[in-house]
């Protein structure tokens, strides 16, 4: 890795730009500079979710999580550099498939809603596809390793499963959507 930061305030950005991991300054309106704070977003908000009581197994994973996240950072940040691996996205689809084994299969529409846990998971799922279109944008510019944007879609899809998992971590629900239409036998 490139310099460790040892001023916070360097004043290099008041001129609206920012330096890469490749010590290039793009702007800060930048699609790559976009996807990152994308990303740097996403992992805030699972930091918040760690605030809760979670599952062990679930603590775990979103600490890697986490970890994951900042790999795909510094991928974002150094153009042309992979540092997010193929097999953080298999750890996805294992912990999806072991945690969609124990739900039971969904019927109707949920909203996210629920617990405080399981509502803050429902905010990283959304903030993960907000990444996730971010990368995509970026991808479409720029060449790019495809994991960061599977890790992505992945992550959401696992965020929805275990805001239903927490849900139910001491005793809840999905909280159900409501349709008037499906109500009354028009659907």
């Amino acid at each position: 890795m490139g310099n460790r930061l040892t001023q916070i305030a360097t004043r290099t950005g008041d001129d609206g730009t920012t330096g890469l991991g490749d010590n290039r300054r793009v702007s800060k309106n930048s699609l790559r500079v976009h996807a990152m704070g994308e990303v740097d977003e996403l992992n805030s908000h699972i930091g918040v979710l760690l605030c809760e009581e979670l599952p062990d197994g679930v603590r775990t994973m979103l600490v890697e999580v986490q970890h994951q996240l900042f790999n795909l950072g510094g991928e974002l940040s150094i153009p042309g550099f992979e540092l997010l691996k193929a097999d953080a996205v298999l750890a996805l689809d294992h912990a999806l498939a072991d945690h969609n084994a124990a739900l039971p299969k969904l019927q109707e529409f949920i909203l996210p809603a629920g617990s405080r846990a399981a509502s803050l998971a429902h905010v990283c799922r959304t903030v993960a596809r907000r990444a996730e279109r971010a990368v995509v944008a970026l991808g479409a510019e720029e060449a790019l390793n495809d994991t960061p944007r599977q890790y992505l879609n992945r992550l959401s899809d696992l965020m929805f499963v275990l805001a239903r998992v927490l849900n139910r971590m001491n005793g809840g629900d999905d909280v159900y959507w409501k349709s008037e239409r499906m109500a009354s036998g028009q659907a």
